[in-house]
């Protein structure tokens, strides 16, 4: 064995020289930078994500706790029949088990404070005497939920109070003062204006008649020519027409002239002028409601528990007794019809084009449209589906059975492109073996062949429903949204909705407690999403097989 020589460098260049080392630097911080680059896209992408969860988790968590009320109730025996106690007076009793925990309403707001439980609550006592008939004569403590404005009143979501006055308003206002028009006038503050008092719409009188009003908004409006929002007219207080009129009346002799005259402001701009922050209450609540929420809360019957209402109750007009049972049910019935028709017809037929088919012009054919499926828009299945199977097959509307069928032409191209992809993973040398003992070609391919390629079918046909648990224009087109108030009679056959149809639905909703409640069925659907990736890496991993 010869020494090993050194390798000589080739003509013109020096690998120590000062250029060479200067390149490798160049190549290095490229090198480099490349990186920086990566991390920095990767860095984004994270970080966005992460907002948007963390803006969907802030927002729907207040619905996934529901504010209650642990309400004593004495079930009267001469409201209820013991025979029958569905026929009983429910809502009196509701009435007057509110009444003994805040006495001393007026009789004509009992009725008005009667809304801070949830409007099913008379049902949920009917309900609960049905099923406990011994309850009659007694008193029972009764956990109650409250109505939306008052459950996100107490979860902090909205206020007591608001600001009397928008941010415009102020700006106005503060236009109004840099003019020095705003000053005080017999103790009051008020706006200095020049109006022109006009005879063709004044008479002097006596006693003097006309539109006042106009003549003070149209003064105003002089000193706020390029604002025509009449919400600048709330500046005014209410008697600002007696203000012209009382001029009138002194001095008939200025109708045609214009002259200075003080308007009194209203009192939110007259808090403003003092520098505080003028407030007002909160409109969808009435002074004797949160004086009774306040002494309800006083006494400590209010708690906020884990809402499991939420995933076992089904929809309801009322924000604060919609659940998500219905869609669950209808998208567990969907995926059902999903699966059942698309993992044997799908992987049929990968099995077939891959293994037995001959390669021809038109084998060629169905792969390039299968593979051209695979990217349609969801919706053109919709539109597939309510014309062939409501339209010509006249199937019902808004069933799970059409919504499956629907979901399984979207799903059909994903498991085969998958399960095509797992079957050319497995070696050839494994086909040639069982070949080689004497197997069938049939043999081969159900001994050998599709059991090594499980794994990668199962978990893209995971994939793929997963992908159809998340689809909603597909379903709204065949009108599987409707109204399910209670999930006792659902079927493949009856009316259903689905989880993302449900989130349509709410997001639509103009009641503010729909708003965590769409959040919060998100953050659902994304856990059932999370669950189905999982058990497709499971069974991944239990089925694999090294060769």
């Amino acid at each position: 064995m010869s020494d090993a020589q050194p390798i000589e460098p080739a003509a013109g260049a020096e690998w120590n020289s000062d250029k060479a080392r200067r390149r490798v630097r160049r190549r290095y911080a490229a090198n480099r930078r490349l990186q920086a680059y990566g991390i920095i896209a990767i860095s984004i992408a994270v970080g966005l994500l992460g907002v948007l969860v963390a803006s969907i988790v802030v927002t729907g968590y207040p619905a996934f706790v529901q504010t209650k009320i642990d309400l004593p109730i004495y079930v009267d025996p001469a409201k209820v029949d013991a025979e029958d106690p569905a026929s009983g007076k429910y809502r009196s009793l509701v009435r007057e088990a509110l009444a003994k925990v805040v006495p001393g309403v007026p009789e004509n707001q009992q009725r008005s404070v009667g809304k801070i439980l949830t409007s099913d609550a008379s049902y949920i006592l009917r309900d609960y005497v049905v099923e406990h008939s011994d309850a009659i004569g007694k008193t029972i403590t009764l956990p109650l939920a409250l109505s939306d404005p008052f459950d996100q009143l107490y979860k902090g979501v909205i206020p007591k109070e608001l600001d009397a006055l928008s941010w415009v308003q102020v700006r106005w206002f503060e236009r109004m003062t840099n003019r020095g028009v705003v000053a005080e006038h017999d103790g009051r503050t008020s706006l200095k204006l020049d109006v022109y008092i006009d005879p063709a719409t004044v008479d002097a009188g006596p006693p003097p008649s006309g539109d006042f009003d106009g003549l003070a908004r149209n003064s105003l409006q002089a000193y706020l020519p390029k604002v025509h929002d009449t919400s600048q007219f709330d500046m005014l207080a209410n008697d600002a027409p007696a203000a012209i009129e009382k001029r009138v009346a002194a001095d008939p002799a200025i109708v045609g002239k214009t002259v200075q005259v003080f308007f009194s402001v209203s009192l939110p701009y007259a808090a403003l002028a003092k520098g505080e922050i003028p407030k007002i209450t909160n409109p969808r609540f009435t002074d004797a409601q949160l004086e009774a929420f306040e002494v309800i809360e006083q006494k400590g019957l209010l708690r906020t528990p884990f809402n499991w209402e939420l995933l076992f109750n089904a929809d309801s007009r009322f924000p604060e007794r919609a659940g998500l049972a219905g869609a669950i049910t209808g998208s567990f019935y969907a995926l059902l019809i999903c699966f059942m028709l698309s993992f044997p017809i799908g992987i049929a037929t990968a099995v077939y084009l891959e293994e037995f088919a001959p390669k021809n012009r038109f084998t060629d054919l169905i792969e390039v449209n299968i593979n051209n499926l695979a990217a349609v828009p969801s919706v053109v299945f919709g539109l597939l589906g309510l014309a062939v199977f409501l339209g010509f097959f006249g199937l019902p509307r808004s069933v799970p059975l059409v919504g499956g069928m629907v979901l399984s032409l979207m799903t059909l191209p994903t498991i085969i492109i998958t399960t095509r992809a797992a079957l050319k993973a497995v070696p050839p040398s494994i086909r040639e073996a069982a070949l080689g003992v004497g197997a069938s070609k049939h043999q081969v391919m159900m001994h050998h062949v599709l059991p090594l390629a499980l794994p990668g079918i199962m978990t893209g046909t995971i994939i793929g429903m997963a992908q159809a648990l998340g689809e909603t224009a597909p379903l709204l087109l065949i009108g599987m949204n409707a109204f399910i108030p209670s999930v006792e009679n659902m079927g493949l056959l009856e009316p259903a909705t689905s989880l993302p149809t449900q989130i349509f639905s709410w997001a639509d909703s103009p009641e503010r407690g729909f708003v965590s409640r769409t959040s919060a069925a998100i953050l659902v659907l994304l856990g059932f999403l999370l669950i189905m990736n999982v058990v497709a890496i499971a069974l991944r991993q239990m089925f694999q097989r090294k060769w």
